[in-house]
């Protein structure tokens, strides 16, 4: 038991509690949270999201064991053996994890999905969860989620640098924007990860080369058509004249329908319903001639009041942004691409950030929880050339899969 103790990692406050998940799973390490909104009024403990994500780790792996204090400001989390989809284990029929979010969650979905992409290479068998539920919003969100597409065409390529790619799909099956007061969505994902490796190989990421192409997806969710028009010829204004390869694709959808609570019975026997999720929103992916990835998110507010223009020019501006800051990695995708070569094999691998990409507390965060877990710590040294970049150095440490070893 005193041996249990000095073992686990411990932790004050619900900040990077997805990050300090996903690092206690891949390393095994017990971790201990306290302190969770302790000093709130109305909210304090866990927020129905964060219980959702929890539930979900639960399901992807075998053994794990969650406790809550009475309260709900304390959590004591001892991660078991990353499993991914395996009947009998969390999965159903087909091997297909289904996931239900509830209506209250505030957070996209990418929430969820950033933290299963980090754990799913690691996994014993293919991993395939379906997101349903009242509560599954597709787009971005004021809480600065990335909306599924941004994961689908940013996220997941940044796999294929680590040897990780093949039979790896994100499937927007019902769009969603944000409901009424942030709330709820009932849009419908599909995650299907099918690569396993037993270690990520090592990277050597020192060109950003230039912008050659852009690419976007406008999407309007029980909307008429005319606003993703508005938001493209809005977007294509700004960045026509610097890059003339831009194109957006425009998906129009209708709106999610969900019954009424505390409604009587229509005269056809079914219960009332109502349309959520209705809204607007642009991602955009900048491409450069060296495979690199720049991506920007911007969708309408939930309580309304934004024009499509207005979107579609602050979705450019922040793209621009993004490719100002430089790098061979965008803001969105450096967590991902950081902790991956923290995993990956003993050997030195280097990336070249924007000093505004490393210079934000969430890297310092992330710096400083992966040397919690026992990682190396981040070396860094000016770029050569007339840049203001700066390449980190990261030494592996060569976890990699224990699911696939022990098989």
């Amino acid at each position: 038991m005193s041996d249990e103790r000095q073992n686990i990692v411990r932790f004050t406050g619900h900040r990077f509690l997805a990050q300090r998940l996903v690092l206690s799973t891949l390393t095994g390490r017990q971790i201990r949270i306290s302190q969770i909104r302790s000093s709130s009024p109305t909210s304090p403990g866990l927020l129905p999201h964060e219980v959702s994500l929890l539930r979900l780790l639960e399901a992807v792996t075998n053994g794990t064991v969650i406790e809550f204090s009475y309260t709900g400001t304390t959590v004591v989390y001892k991660p078991g053996l990353i499993t991914g989809s395996v009947s009998g284990y969390g999965a159903g029929a087909g091997g297909i994890i289904n996931h239900d979010i509830p209506s209250t969650c505030t957070r996209g979905s990418s929430y969820f999905l950033l933290p299963l992409c980090l754990l799913a290479p690691f996994g014993k068998a293919p991993l395939k969860v379906h997101f349903t539920g009242a509560g599954v919003i597709t787009s971005a969100t004021s809480h600065g989620d990335i909306s599924a597409d941004s994961v689908r065409t940013a996220i997941l390529p940044v796999y294929e640098q680590f040897g990780i790619s093949g039979d790896i799909e994100l499937r927007i099956l019902r769009r969603s924007n944000p409901g009424r007061g942030g709330k709820g969505g009932g849009g419908e994902i599909q995650l299907v990860f099918g690569r396993q490796v037993r270690l990520p190989k090592t990277i050597h990421l020192l060109n950003p080369g230039r912008v050659k192409r852009i690419r976007g997806v406008a999407y309007a969710t029980g909307l008429g058509g005319a606003n993703n028009a508005r938001m493209i010829e809005s977007a294509r204004g700004l960045l026509n004249p610097l890059v003339p390869d831009t194109y957006i694709y425009s998906d129009v959808s209708a709106a999610p329908l969900l019954p009424v609570d505390g409604k009587a019975v229509g005269k056809d026997g079914k219960p009332a319903k109502q349309k959520v999720g209705v809204g607007f929103g642009l991602s955009l992916v900048a491409y450069t001639s060296t495979d690199v990835l720049y991506s920007a998110d911007m969708a309408s507010p939930a309580q309304g009041g934004e024009p499509p223009e207005d979107v579609g020019r602050k979705c450019a501006l922040q793209l621009l942004e993004t490719v100002e800051q430089g790098g061979c990695v965008s803001k969105t995708a450096a967590s991902t691409m950081l902790i991956l070569m923290a995993m990956g094999s003993e050997d030195v691998g280097r990336v070249q950030v924007g000093r505004a990409v490393i210079g934000n507390e969430e890297m310092i965060g992330l710096a400083r929880d992966l040397r919690t877990f026992g990682a190396s710590g981040w070396g860094l040294r000016d770029a050569s050339g007339d840049n203001d970049d700066i390449i980190i150095s990261i030494v592996g440490r060569g976890i990699g899969n224990v699911g696939r070893k022990i098989a």
